[in-house]
């Protein structure tokens, strides 16, 4: 008899081991044009979904993208390459025209046995001539694609710009509004609207595939504009209580000419429309969460969270009127930013937040470490690991964002398009933003961010700062391999 309890519990033992060496899963969800604008990161949008997954991870406090527009950053963070490798600049191009080999981080799970999907918006679409197919996606990067979509879609003609008063001008059928600052306070339920039915369907992929190692990304539409969510969500914002962001007299003037992108600032909103912008965001915002907390709530009830890696992170920031700015494509702080949580089985600093710097290329590194794969020897990131245990340790010293503005189609390398191309690279340490256009011949940026968080007053010309010009002039150039941790 003891020698049949003996087995027994020696059978239980290694089953018990079995299971805990199961490889985790990954679940990535990605929200678009969304700055770190949550409550946990003191902000002012109410997403006590996207909060209490912050009180079982690590927050990123200075994380960056490497490009502020959709299909430039997503190409970027889902193959692990930065923009001047993978030549993707606008919405056009597509990284496999350019780099037909590499296996992207998706495609890395799929080749090492995973269930890989996607829901919703990972690689960029919206490029009117794609309208009915997948897009830029990127087929051989998934197992299953599923493209929901909702009444947001089918109300297009209640849809109206925010500038103009007039209805949005979009494609039938599309979504695709471009720059268009428009918005809807929609009727019926947040199941009716396309990120609604992208969360059920989220949910759905959990509850087939939990019986093995699985890699689910679900990308959200919201907030990019048309800023569209059901009504309730609109009245957690009074506009009369909204602060708008102030442009201080000089902070125009003392910048680049390059670095400024809306003319006049603002685009001549007075403050109501100004107000209506922001209500309509931060309603979107606040909608995004509620469906980002439906999928964990399914992922917790599968019993799944505890070996499961969660990472929520936006393909860039977003202007709400600083500097007259709206929307992205600056390399100011805003638009630069980053929203990046990561939940890991096991990590020592749940609950805690970081102030080193992060950047979204890293993510694909940072996803193989943790599941034990080896990924691609190309890659341009740096894993995040070592900060999920000790998120004070020395790290990397400059994280990198560049954009290209006044050109059409070309490459990276601006030797396409306008003569006027200008090309702006930033390097943002955890003090400073340094800045150069074109090398510096078009103006140069500097900011103190312990003084100058809002980027007001450009130091890169006055005296007493040329050493730390020189200083991050050098980091700038010696380009990310040069600032990786030591």
């Amino acid at each position: 008899m003891k020698h049949r309890l003996g087995c027994l519990v020696t059978v239980l033992v290694a089953a018990m081991g079995a299971v805990s060496a199961q490889p985790p899963n990954v679940l990535l969800l990605v929200s678009d044009d969304c700055r770190a604008v949550q409550g946990c990161y003191g902000a002012p949008a109410l997403t006590p979904k996207i909060d209490r997954l912050a009180q079982r991870g690590l927050r990123f406090d200075r994380a960056y993208c490497q490009y502020p527009l959709c299909n430039p950053s997503r190409a970027s963070f889902l193959t692990g390459l930065r923009p001047d490798t993978t030549k993707v600049s606008e919405n056009q191009t597509f990284f496999r025209d350019v780099r037909p080999q590499t296996v992207t981080l998706p495609q890395l799970f799929k080749n090492n046995g995973y269930f890989v999907a996607r829901v919703g918006k990972l690689y960029h679409y919206g490029v009117p001539k794609q309208i009915g197919t997948d897009g830029l996606d990127d087929p051989v990067s998934w197992e299953e694609r599923y493209n929901p979509r909702g009444r947001d879609c089918d109300d297009e003609d209640k849809i109206f710009s925010i500038i103009t008063g007039e209805k949005a001008t979009v494609a039938r059928g599309t979504g695709n509004y471009g720059g268009t600052l428009s918005w809807l306070a929609a009727e019926g339920d947040d199941i009716e609207q396309t990120d609604g039915k992208i969360a059920r369907e989220a949910c759905r992929l959990l509850r087939e595939h939990k019986d093995k190692p699985f890699f689910l990304a679900v990308g959200f539409f919201r907030p990019h504009t048309p800023y569209v969510s059901p009504k309730k969500y609109f009245g957690l914002y009074p506009q009369e209580q909204l602060a708008l962001a102030q442009v201080p007299a000089g902070d125009r003037e003392g910048k680049p000419a390059a670095a400024l992108t809306v003319t006049p600032p603002h685009y001549g909103m007075d403050e109501a429309q100004q107000r209506t912008v922001k209500q309509a965001y931060l309603a979107s915002v606040s909608f995004m969460d509620t469906q980002f907390g439906i999928v964990l709530d399914e992922l917790e009830k599968q019993g799944l969270a505890q070996n499961t890696v969660v990472v929520f992170i936006s393909d860039h920031g977003y202007h709400l009127g600083e500097h007259g700015q709206w929307q992205k494509m600056t390399v100011f702080e805003e638009a630069a930013r980053v929203p990046l949580i990561i939940a890991a089985p096991g990590m020592k600093a749940a609950g805690q937040a970081t102030g080193r710097l992060a950047e979204l290329v890293d993510v694909y590194p940072t996803l193989a470490d943790l599941c034990g794969l080896k990924a691609p020897a190309d890659l341009e990131g740096t894993s995040l690991r070592p900060l999920l245990d000790e998120p004070a340790r020395a790290w990397k010293q400059g994280a990198f964002t560049q954009v290209i503005h006044g050109r059409k189609g070309g490459r990276i390398d601006g030797k396409k398009g306008k003569a006027a191309a200008a090309l702006g690279r930033s390097v943002r340490t955890e003090r400073y933003r340094y800045t150069e256009w074109n090398e510096g011949q078009d103006g140069a940026e500097l900011y103190d961010h312990t003084t100058d968080p809002r980027e007001l007053r450009n130091l890169a010309a006055e005296p007493k700062y040329a050493a730390v010009v020189q200083e991050l002039k050098a980091l700038l150039r010696g380009g990310w391999q040069a600032a990786r941790p030591q």
